[in-house]
């Protein structure tokens, strides 16, 4: 039986080996699709983006994220930026905020790049969050899922064949066989390893070099391993980042070496007022107790010894007092930086989320339309705006503005999801089933998606009034049913 069973396994390691030799790397190279790169023969760049579309759609379905206005225009506005300094061929990026205080980001193919809330928290600069984004972005643009694919079609062939000879060997009883699969499987697993820290390792260069040309100390790259080294000598269990992104003294050592060897003038980019802002606000959005957070914030106000220390610590006791619902200490806070900075425009939601909470919604209205005004469309102003207008239970407006908006934001789940419930308020139950369709499609959800759009349909068809929207949704119909054959492959 022991012979039978190491017969099947060669037959099995025979016909992998036969299925690989027809696979895109073992082609010639006269038969490889010329796409620019090698890379493009495995994976294309449309290749990569569906992927990472599918990757972020299963994350929003699965995952509790940050709908924090300010903090998801931060991090877009950011990362575009750095993004126009780094290598990147295709600058179609999409970006998720997870809701965890756990220190973490990632990128996939396709520019899908996440990070955690807990990466602000473990940022103390802007410049140590510019090296993790930058680190992030050089793994998209050096397209290293595409060459992790590309090596290991590149390696199976010779490894399966070594540990088809291994398995031979254990058909023929002799002693050697089973040390001979343990040491292929030790050098498959070692291989593979080499290549991730080679991939590491060329993220820290090229990263280096995207964040020294938007202007930031590369330096902080260094400041910044050091810091999580030392977390993970105080802890049991690493940060999940750190599992993924192994910091060693060696690591630590190259960065430092690399800032040396790199020109770099001080223009005092490395860090920023408003990163500091939406640190404060994770920290509060993170307190598990608001009148801790309130007195947390109020002694560091008092050990302020720099202008920009003293601006974050009001602000961030300015948040800790709307958290608390002590309203009218929160305005007096807001207003005295508002006093210099009126139009920055997290004051200016800060301040109209606290008129909100306290029941002024019409005050925050008059006050968010001078500011629309002067930046019409911008997000965390209309989010404000909208949330001001429910407060005020005139949904119709509120659906109108929200509808509006998602013609330039028509991938924001968060967004499909307040339409769909305030046009349930106003009563359009077609509208409700339309949006739910929205949200169902970016969180993949097909059949949902599908089951909303015939609610829809139906509601349409009765009315026979609206042609042309008929048309759409059938359109769309047919788009969801493509996404869904596309995605089950």
């Amino acid at each position: 039986m022991s012979m039978m069973r190491s017969l099947l396994k060669v037959s099995v390691m025979a016909a992998s080996i036969a299925a690989l030799s027809h696979s895109p790397a073992a082609l010639p190279q006269s038969q490889l699709p010329s796409l620019g790169d090698r890379i493009s023969g495995i994976f294309s760049l449309d290749e990569e983006y569906k992927l990472g579309r599918d990757f972020l759609r299963s994350v929003r379905r699965t995952t509790p994220t940050i709908s924090d206005p300010l903090i998801n225009d931060y991090v877009v506005n950011f990362t575009h930026n750095l993004a126009m300094h780094s290598d990147l061929q295709d600058y179609r990026l999409a970006f998720i905020v997870i809701d965890s205080p756990a220190l973490n980001a990632f990128a996939t193919p396709g520019g899908v790049i996440g990070v955690n809330g807990g990466l602000f928290l473990n940022a103390h600069t802007e410049g140590e969050f510019a090296s993790v984004m930058a680190h992030e972005i050089a793994h998209v643009s050096q397209r290293h899922f595409a060459r992790s694919v590309e090596d290991a079609q590149r390696r199976r062939i010779p490894e399966l064949a070594t540990l088809l000879a291994s398995v031979v060997l254990m058909g023929t009883g002799s002693s050697a066989g089973p040390a001979a699969v343990m040491a292929a499987q030790g050098r498959s697993i070692e291989n593979q390893l080499r290549f991730s820290r080679q991939n590491e390792s060329e993220a820290d260069r090229i990263g280096l070099r995207t964040m020294v040309a938007a202007g930031y100390d590369p330096a902080d790259m260094a400041r910044l391993f050091e810091r999580l080294m030392d977390i993970s000598r105080f802890t049991s269990r690493p940060p999940e980042f750190l599992l993924s992104h192994p910091v060693t003294e060696t690591r630590i050592a190259d960065a430092r070496s690399r800032a040396g060897r790199i020109p770099y003038r001080n223009t005092g980019q490395s860090d920023s007022l408003e990163y500091q802002l939406m640190r404060a606000r994770i920290e509060v959005h993170y307190a598990s107790d608001n009148s801790a957070a309130v007195t947390d914030f109020t002694t560091r106000l008092s050990d302020s010894r720099t202008d920009q220390q003293r601006t974050t610590n009001t602000y961030g006791l300015a948040l800790a007092h709307l958290a608390a619902e002590q309203y009218d200490l929160a305005l007096q806070r807001i207003d005295s930086l508002l006093a210099s900075d009126p139009n920055r425009i997290t004051y200016v939601v800060t301040r109209a989320d606290i008129l909100i909470a306290q029941g002024s919604a019409q005050q925050a209205l008059d006050y968010l339309d001078r500011h629309l005004r002067i930046n019409p469309s911008n997000h965390p102003l209309t989010m404000t705006h909208v949330d001001a207008l429910i407060a005020q239970r005139n949904y119709t407006e509120a659906a109108r503005v929200l509808e509006r908006h998602a013609v330039s934001r028509p991938d924001d789940h968060d967004l499909w999801y307040l339409i769909a419930e305030t046009q349930g308020q106003v009563g359009d139950i077609s509208k409700v089933h339309q949006a739910r369709a929205e949200y169902f499609i970016l969180v993949g959800d097909f059949r949902s998606a599908r089951e909303q759009l015939n609610y829809a349909l139906r509601i349409e068809n009765s009315r026979e009034g609206n042609i042309p929207l008929i048309s759409r949704l059938r359109q769309r119909m047919t788009e969801v049913e493509q996404m869904q054959r596309e995605t089950q492959g």
